[in-house]
């Protein structure tokens, strides 16, 4: 692990922090506040209520002065997701026509004809394979056409699976390759011949992240983000007659965050340039930061604040948070350095066993190579609010959240201006995880 040394005198750093005073409790309350309210309808995505934040994030994004991302017109990056329900599968092995339920499409074809001769790329699912977790990195990473193979060891998950899709339809897909899995029996021996053809009903669904940027003033080809997710989980079965999830700490605090993190550094311009991103779709699979991942070339991606439920005090108290897969990448060294004439201290996940690392938007960043870390206060463990119609703005500690953006802004400074630059992450080590 590569060390770096202080090159900035402890009184430079206490003026940094005492800049960042900058950081406004007011502006804290207004942008949580309206966030979390109830007319904002728990901003469940595909609803109006997320809708509703969208548009409001613009404006807040245009008033602090950002430009567009590069190519865009706007700060709305839209994109679509797929609603598929299959209609009818025929599938024939060697000849023989076998049962429908030996086969599901991950995919928004509408009409499949495949056979042997189809170019395709072809793989399997070993009976020594973890069935759920090669599905998801097969969903996630393939770019074409590809048949999968599934030994009958995953007999019942794949089972499981089928009766899914024919009860509720697919998870929701993006417009990446189609993918056929087909379970192998025991007695089908050699495939020497096969066809597919499926049939799927596909509804196109709008969604949009809200991106903006400063540009660098000197290594502007470099990029540093700051994130956070807009949606929440909508509207839940009532409680004591409320039923919005407000989502005030997941995340509208950490959308806060990246406002006013915007406007902090367009009053501070940074050499490299900055991107501020609020993610769609992180409650129902990450969707917005994969999209977003797309757009964008991650090796020239230096860093990634992920700013996720930072409405509390940790349990390190306050003046503290936590970062997630902070042993993955020096970036927690980095904003340590900068923040040692100060009071806060970040500190590593200490939540291992919750996989919060995972969790949230940086996965999609980090399995690039990117440092994409999640800083959160969130006691995960004991949080009776999560996911639920109390998360409101009344339960947010307003001092807290103001002091840890404030220690972002200045654990940030050396990374962009280009004086740090954090040790990539192993891409191997997290490609198959969630």
């Amino acid at each position: 692990m590569r060390k770096h040394f202080i090159t900035l005198p402890a009184l430079c750093l206490a003026a940094l922090f005492a800049q960042g005073q900058q950081i406004k409790k007011s502006e804290v309350k207004r942008i949580l506040s309206t966030l979390a309210a109830d007319d904002m309808q728990g901003r469940e995505t595909f609803k109006p209520g997320a809708e509703k934040a969208a548009v409001f994030l613009e404006k807040e994004f245009a008033d602090a002065g950002l430009q567009p991302l590069k190519g865009d017109n706007d700060f709305r990056q839209s994109f679509f997701q797929y609603d598929t329900k299959p209609l009818r599968q025929d599938l024939i092995l060697n000849g023989q026509p076998v049962s429908s339920s030996r086969t599901f499409i991950a995919g928004v074809e509408t009409n499949i004809r495949w056979t042997q001769d189809t170019k395709l790329e072809v793989t399997s699912i070993g009976a020594a394979d973890n069935f759920d977790s090669k599905l998801r990195e097969l969903r996630r990473s393939a770019t074409q056409p590809t048949l999968v193979w599934v030994d009958n060891a995953h007999s019942e998950k794949f089972a499981l699976y089928y009766k899914g899709l024919q009860e509720h339809g697919a998870p929701k897909a993006d417009s990446a390759a189609t993918i056929a899995f087909i379970l192998k029996n025991a007695t089908d021996g050699d495939i020497d011949s096969w066809s597919l053809e499926a049939k799927q009903e596909v509804t196109r669904l709008p969604l949009c992240n809200i991106a903006g940027m400063i540009p660098g003033s000197g290594k502007s080809d470099e990029y540093v983000i700051f994130s956070g997710h807009y949606d929440h989980i909508g509207i839940l079965p009532p409680v004591e007659q409320d039923s919005i999830a407000n989502g005030a700490d997941d995340d509208a605090s950490g959308v806060t965050a990246v406002l006013l993190l915007a406007k902090y550094f367009k009053a501070h311009p940074p050499v490299r340039t900055i991107l501020f991103v609020a993610f769609t779709g992180e409650e129902i699979g990450g969707y917005g930061s994969r999209y977003f991942s797309r757009q964008l070339d991650p090796e020239k991606v230096v860093a990634m604040f992920n700013i996720e439920m930072i409405g509390k005090e940790s349990k390190f108290g306050k003046n503290s948070a936590f970062i997630t897969g902070y042993e993955r990448s020096d970036f927690g060294e980095i904003l340590a350095k900068n923040l040692a004439s100060s009071k806060f201290r970040f500190h590593p996940d200490p939540y291992p066993e919750q996989q919060l690392f995972y969790r949230s938007d940086n996965a999609t960043l980090a399995r690039l190579g990117v440092p994409a870390h999640t800083i959160s206060t969130t006691q995960i463990d004991k949080d009776t609010l999560y996911h639920s119609v109390n998360d409101e703005m009344e339960s947010m500690d307003l001092d807290n959240i103001t002091s840890i953006i404030q220690a972002i802004a200045t654990s940030a400074a050396s990374i962009v201006e280009g004086k740090d630059t954090p040790t990539r992450i192993d891409k191997a080590s997290v490609s198959n995880r969630r």
